[in-house]
């Protein structure tokens, strides 16, 4: 029994130390929060097992609905996903913005996310954004919309460049731009109409549109 007392608080008074020191480090400013500087080891393993343990807690029980997945939706989602996403993680036949590479941490490929999360999981990333990390909420498209993106997201290891750059063709024709509520501010400071923008265009498409 005396030997199980001096281990606990053995044990407590080395974590009240630790927290005297990590208050200590974050008080004096010696962690640096700048971009260019990567985490600590112990820092990216914390928030790495945070982000994931916490994205599959709240998205236990997410199933999509069904036909989220059909060529009409996948058509809706891909203007979407060129005008919100690829911007910052590149996509089939478009590379993403220079502003993300002084992103940190930095946008993944979002094939490989595909493969680590389930569709559940994906749609909560969509809906809710992840803090400190760039990645917002798009809760204001709707659950429809973002269950589509999940479809097309599902399919993106699968997909080449000339079939993403088909469904993009498609999204266009049928006036798909986008879909997040974000329009531009008018001079009265009310949301003007969303333009659509070539910046992320799959090459292919920018080829086409250039004869």
């Amino acid at each position: 029994m005396r030997t199980a007392k001096i281990v606990l608080l053995t044990l407590f008074s080395a974590g009240v130390l630790a927290t005297f020191a990590a208050a200590a480090v974050i008080y004096a400013g010696v962690f640096n929060v700048a971009a260019t500087e990567p985490h600590w080891a112990l820092t990216s393993w914390v928030l790495e097992k945070a982000r994931v343990r916490s994205i599959r807690a709240h998205a236990a029980g997410l199933a999509p609905p069904p036909g989220y997945d059909e060529r009409a939706k996948l058509v809706s989602a891909v203007g979407h996903f060129s005008e919100h996403c690829a911007t910052c993680h590149g996509g089939p036949g478009a590379k993403r913005s220079e502003v993300a590479d002084g992103m940190y941490p930095e946008p993944p490929d979002l094939k490989e996310a595909t493969r680590r999360y389930t569709a559940g999981e994906l749609f909560w990333i969509l809906k809710n954004g992840i803090k400190m990390s760039g990645m917002p909420s798009m809760a204001s498209d709707g659950d429809e919309m973002l269950w589509a993106t999940v479809a097309l997201l599902q399919k993106m290891p699968g997909l080449s460049d000339d079939e993403y750059n088909d469904l993009w063709m498609q999204a266009q024709a049928a006036g798909d731009h986008g879909g997040m509520n974000h329009g531009t501010a008018a001079a009265d400071g009310t949301k003007g109409t969303d333009q659509p923008s070539t910046a992320s265009q799959p090459d292919g498409a920018r080829h086409k549109h250039s004869h």
